[in-house]
Formats: C-alpha cells, structure tokens, sequence
C-alpha cells in the first residue's frame, strides 16, 4: 500500500482568489484542501465581509476559519492603477483564478480575462455570478438566494400551501462553487492536451437548475408543474418524516422489496403483499393510506425503537440531526470528518473534515485562515520586489499588511 501524500493531489496549483463571502471562494477552498496554493486578494482595512458574518471568537468570525483554511492573504486596493499591474503579475504566474464579482468588475478593474489570457494563455478563469456572462438578465445583481428561487428550488421547499422557505444554508452559493471546481478540473485536463486556458461560466441559477432531476422534462412531456412536497418525495412512495414520540424518524422504503419488508415490519402484511402496491406507481396512487400506516406505527415508538426495527430489516432510515447531533456521532467522528484546529489565540475550534476522500492523496487542513494580509510582504517578495519597493506601495496605500 502506498503512504498517503500529505500535499493532496492538487499540489503545485497556483489559484488566486478574487472572490468575497460564499461561492468563490468556497470554490478556491475546495482547491486548497486538495494542495493548490491560493493566494487570497482582499480590500485594504476591511477584507472580506465574511470576516465579520454569523458568530465571532476573538473579533473574527469561526466560519471564516473554515471558509479560507488553507489560504494566504494578500491585501490589495484593485482601484488602484499600481495594485491593477501587480495583480496581473500574480496572474502571468497563476493556473487558476476564481472571481464571484457582477460581470464587468474584473475588466472594470483593467483585468479583463481575455487580456490575461493573452497574457497568461495557460490560465484558466473561473467566473461565478448570478446569472452567468451572457445574457439578458447578466448585469442584474445576483446572489444565492435569487438563484435558488430562479433554478427551481424555492418552489419545492415548502409545506403545500405554505410560503415557500429557504433551505437552511447558502445551498445555491454551494453548488454554484461546486460546479465551478468540477469546470476547473475539465478545464485543466483539457489543457493537459491543448496546453490553453479558458474562461469557465458557472451562473447561479444554472447551479441550482442542474440539480432541478426531472422538473423540465415531465413538464416539457406532460405539462406537469411539480409543486412543494412537504417532507416527502413527490411521485416516490414511501419516503416521509413520521412522527415518533420523541421526534420524528426518516422513512425511505421506496424500492420495491424494501416496502415489503417495511411492511412487514409494522405488521402491515396486507399492504406489503397487495399486487396493486407491487411497484412505486401504485404506491404513488395511494401514498396517504400507506403514510397513514407507517404513521400510526411510529408514533407509539421513540425515534431510536423505531430505527432500530428498521435497520434490522434493513429498511433505509435516519433520525434528523442538529449540529449537536453530529458533533457526538461516533461515525462522524470515525471519518475524519469533526477535526480539531489549534487558533493563534490558543482556542480549539471543530471544523468540518475534507470532502471527498482519496486513499493515495488525500486532502488536508495545512494551514489556518490568514489575517488581513498577513502574506502580502511574503508574496511581493516572491514576485521579486524589493524591500523599498514594498515599502512604497504600502506608504501610498496600494497594499496593506504586516512587515514581516
């Protein structure tokens, strides 16, 4: 068996980060927990808002070291002229770049892509926006949740009947990140034959949509409008959250022989062996009667009898989690998947492992979210300034960031 390597299979990527808050750079931490080497470009005095967001420790929010774990800090001023051509440096060196900016920004910015890929023809460009580059809706301002409403989901996420709610975190922000990783790793193997970079488009909305399963055709095929299922999985049977006497249980018993068993197991033999209930469309067709049954079973148990029972007919259950759930759970824990990182302060906080996992080069947590520039002395040097060339940038304000 060959030893792990500790780099990750990215190592060697130089990704420079010009995005804020969620989906750039969610994408360029996903790039960093894998080996790639990305520099972060934030605002002078302020940095990125996600600093600040959600609950803070020592004046820094605890999502921010989650968020740019494996990252440096450069902070930079891009409205000015001279910050303008030192970014174009780091771009000439750079494989990747990641913006999530209205489009416009970057060349408003005298960064236009298509002259820092001429620049740079190996780049490669990752743009992340709310309705893509093109278009008729392209300069609208656009942010995850108008691209969960817009991509379709927003409309499903409800009780039926009830206002439609969002999903409890930033899911469009997420996939839109996501998609952005996947189109990067196209991108670079593409170059592997072409040696050429390119421009990736990842819209928000088209995040979202791509996830959206079969909504479009059984419109396009039956002019069906799905609407919002509640806690079931409409035109799939059963699969429901029931009410147990302490909570409520998860139930996916939707594969034919698992509904048997199901059945079985609350002693509903007669549904189990009806011929009518022998496939899901017949399950669909009277969906109330079986959650009715499933139903009047659970709520005598606790959700752990109920579970139990299932999982010993091997019926797919869960219960529903909270985060204090998951932080005890011993298969969490068993998968590397609640790490422990030592703060500067001396804090340990619990961070979220790597996703996914890879047996030969594995992801990792290298180094801990940077301060406001901690690395920007460290990487002009690099680029081959001088100490008084530093010096004047920071005097005139281009850069900001400790002398180190």
């Amino acid at each position: 068996m060959e030893t792990p390597t500790p780099a990750g299979p990215l190592a060697g990527l130089k990704v420079l980060e010009m995005g804020q808050l969620i989906a750039g750079p969610f994408a360029a931490k996903t790039l960093g927990d894998f080996g790639a080497e990305v520099i972060k470009i934030e605002p002078p005095g302020v940095g990125d808002p996600l600093r600040n967001w959600r609950l803070l420790k020592n004046g820094t929010s605890v999502w921010w070291q989650v968020q740019s774990r494996n990252k440096r800090s450069v902070a930079l001023d891009l409205r000015n002229a001279e910050a303008q051509d030192f970014l174009r440096k780091l771009a000439a060196e750079a494989d990747v770049i990641v913006e999530n900016f209205r489009p416009g920004a970057l060349e408003g910015w005298n960064l236009d892509p298509a002259q820092l890929l001429e620049a740079n023809p190996r780049l490669i460009v990752l743009r992340i926006s709310g309705y893509g580059q093109t278009g008729p809706y392209r300069d609208r301002p656009g942010f995850g949740v108008v691209g969960e409403a817009m991509g379709g989901l927003r409309h499903l996420t409800a009780e039926p009947g009830r206002v439609p709610v969002r999903v409890g975190v930033s899911i469009g922000d997420t996939l839109a990140a996501l998609h952005g990783v996947i189109g990067i790793l196209l991108a670079l193997h593409e170059r592997e034959r072409s040696g050429r970079g390119q421009v990736v488009d990842v819209a928000l909305y088209e995040a979202v949509f791509n996830c959206m399963e079969s909504l479009l055709p059984e419109y396009s095929a039956f002019g069906a409008v799905r609407g919002p299922g509640g806690s079931a999985l409409p035109g799939i049977a059963p699969s429901n959250a029931y009410l147990c006497r302490d909570g409520y249980a998860l139930v996916a018993g939707n594969g034919d022989s698992i509904y048997k068993r199901l059945m079985a197991t609350i002693g509903r033999d007669d549904l189990g062996n009806d011929p009518a209930l022998a496939d899901n469309a017949g399950r669909v067709q009277r969906v109330d009667e079986i959650d009715a049954a499933i139903g009047a079973w659970t709520a005598s148990r606790s959700v752990d009898e109920v579970l139990k029972a299932l999982d010993a007919a091997s019926v797919p259950a869960g219960r529903i989690y909270t985060i204090a759930d998951i932080a005890a759970d011993p298969h969490y824990a068993a998968r590397g998947m609640l790490q422990q990182l030592k703060l500067a302060s001396g804090d340990v906080l619990t961070v979220p492992g790597i996703v996914p996992k890879l047996s030969r080069t594995p992801g990792g947590h290298r180094r801990n979210a940077p301060d406001l520039g901690q690395d920007t002395d460290a990487v002009m040097r690099e680029l081959g300034l001088s100490e008084e060339q530093i010096a004047g940038l920071r005097s005139r304000g281009v850069i900001k960031g400790e002398r180190t």
